[in-house]
């Protein structure tokens, strides 16, 4: 007993010790770590992430443990093209408030449209169907509007009309809205681990 008790305060201390001669040096990786004195006493300060704890899924049989793990590997391949339609929808609104006319404004849409086409339709073309819709949902999650009505606001009534038409006929729906709270509480559970680095 007495022997485990040394080793583990061996290890404490070695560790310790690590931590302030890598604070000294400015060789911190990863985690801000800080140092205050008071008197005699160091204190460590570090700024950590965010854990999320969430009780164990219990899978009722196989198929349902497979739908979740195709869910944690779509989600980590759309949420961030999911993230980058949010920027690029700010970059898009900032940029459109500096054009005075009506013309100006659809002209450089037009423009931008093409440039984001060649640049990310190779990547759309590979995701699946089912990635399709997941995305649909987590651009709802990131810009606090549906894909219809980007589309609608971007593109005009008729344009967003017509492509709601071609979404249904492959069972796919641009109004889909993001639920966290029930529907999509899962996916939601996902993110927050994916965000967090714990999957």
């Amino acid at each position: 007993m007495c022997k485990r008790r040394y080793i583990c305060f061996c290890l404490l201390l070695i560790s310790i010790v690590r931590v302030y001669a890598d604070a000294q040096t400015g060789n911190v990786s990863g985690t801000e770590l800080m140092l205050q004195i008071r008197g005699d006493d160091t204190l460590y300060l570090a700024t950590l992430h965010d854990i999320y704890v969430f009780p164990p899924i219990k899978f009722k049989n196989k198929r349902q443990e497979q739908f979740y793990w195709r869910t944690v590997r779509d989600v980590k391949k759309t949420l961030p093209y999911a993230k980058l339609i949010a920027l690029e929808m700010q970059r898009t609104n900032t940029a459109l408030a500096q054009f005075s006319t009506q013309k100006e404004q659809r002209e450089y849409i037009r423009t931008y449209e093409k440039g984001l086409f060649k640049k990310y339709e190779p990547a759309f073309r590979k995701m699946t169907a089912r990635q399709g819709q997941l995305l649909m949902k987590l651009v709802d999650r990131e810009c606090n509007k549906t894909s219809y009505e980007l589309i609608k606001l971007y593109k005009g009534s008729v344009t967003a009309f017509f492509w709601q038409g071609f979404a249904r006929i492959f069972g796919n729906n641009l109004k889909a809205e993001y639920d966290a709270l029930d529907q999509d509480r899962i996916t939601e559970r996902i993110i927050l681990l994916v965000e967090a680095g714990q999957l």
